[in-house]
């Protein structure tokens, strides 16, 4: 009998092929609530700027409805002060995916009175209007966004379908129960829902979905080099709506962004993130909220983000 000790292979995890993994479950409540919505409204409508989160929701979209083509058209708010790389790649996303796309654009507004220009040369608060507008005229009862409860205060406090009054308002205090996942979309004529496909997704969960997918995103999301100035805790990049006053140094350095907007009030981050799996890591790390570290127009104040919503805003 031999007394050599043998050795004992520990036992190898094998997951339940029927269990969802976290990526999955996230996944599937997003295309029930896409097919949720196209079961129960006549026109909806997905806003798409060619930021991450749209990407990603048209992504999803798309394997929803697949084979079929996405049911519902792409709309774009288009401050004017959008980063071009990001409307090349939005035009090469739509004519990929081949939906039609909607733009309403805040030149228009500025160009012929409606609108005015901020002080601050800031034209994200200018959306709302164009925004309004656009739904009323295309009379679109249900509009998909890509906002996520990590992301800001008054967007956490926002349900996924979220009613929207005649005049497009938000009341934190007439939310509907969501219970097991069943979702209301009762609303009046004039009244439409917005709905936030990605509501219980994290950053992270973005990211690791973007890697597990193999997603295309703008250039601007991984590290590159840029002269940059400091502005209030934020770093700016030199451009045509973003210039250093006297007393504010430009320098060149490596950057990424994590969410893009308009070139005035979005800021960059330093990073030596190069693909996607980089940027996983770095932001598994980070403490900062996406909008709280490189979005201006969210520190007016406390609630500024919240005001908006009930004018409208996304």
């Amino acid at each position: 009998m031999s007394t050599s000790a043998e050795t004992v292979e520990a036992p190898q995890q094998v997951q339940d092929p029927l269990t969802l993994d976290h990526l999955d479950t996230l996944e599937s409540e997003s295309i029930h609530i896409f097919r949720e919505v196209v079961a129960e409204f006549e026109r909806p409508v997905l806003l798409f700027s060619g930021g991450k989160d749209s990407v990603v929701m048209l992504h999803v979209a798309a394997k929803a409805f697949w084979p079929g083509p996405v049911p519902f058209p792409l709309l774009h708010v288009d401050t004017g002060h959008n980063f071009p790389e990001v409307l090349d790649y939005r035009d090469r996303a739509v004519a990929d995916k081949r939906v039609r796309l909607e733009v309403a654009t805040v030149q228009d507004y500025i160009d012929d009175g409606r609108l005015a220009e901020r002080t601050d040369g800031t034209r994200n608060p200018l959306q709302t209007q164009p925004l309004l507008d656009a739904i009323a005229e295309h009379r679109f009862d249900s509009v998909f966004g890509g906002g996520r409860r990590d992301e800001e205060k008054a967007r956490a406090k926002e349900r996924i379908f979220s009613l929207r009054d005649e005049f497009g308002a938000w009341d934190p205090r007439n939310q509907r129960p969501e219970l097991w996942n069943l979702y209301n979309g009762r609303h009046r004529p004039g009244e439409h829902v917005r709905v936030f496909p990605l509501s219980n997704w994290t950053e992270l969960d973005v990211w690791r979905y973007i890697a597990r997918e193999d997603i295309e995103l703008p250039g601007l999301y991984y590290a590159h080099e840029r002269e940059v100035f400091e502005r209030d805790g934020m770093l700016l990049a030199v451009g045509p709506f973003s210039q250093p006053r006297e007393t504010e140094r430009v320098v060149t350095k490596q950057v990424r962004y994590r969410t893009v907007g308009d070139m005035s009030c979005t800021g960059c981050v330093e990073s030596d993130a190069l693909t996607v799996q980089e940027v996983v890591v770095e932001v598994a790390a980070t403490r900062l909220t996406e909008r709280g570290a490189t979005r201006a127009d969210d520190r007016l104040s406390e609630a500024a983000m919240e005001d908006r919503k009930k004018e409208g805003y996304f």
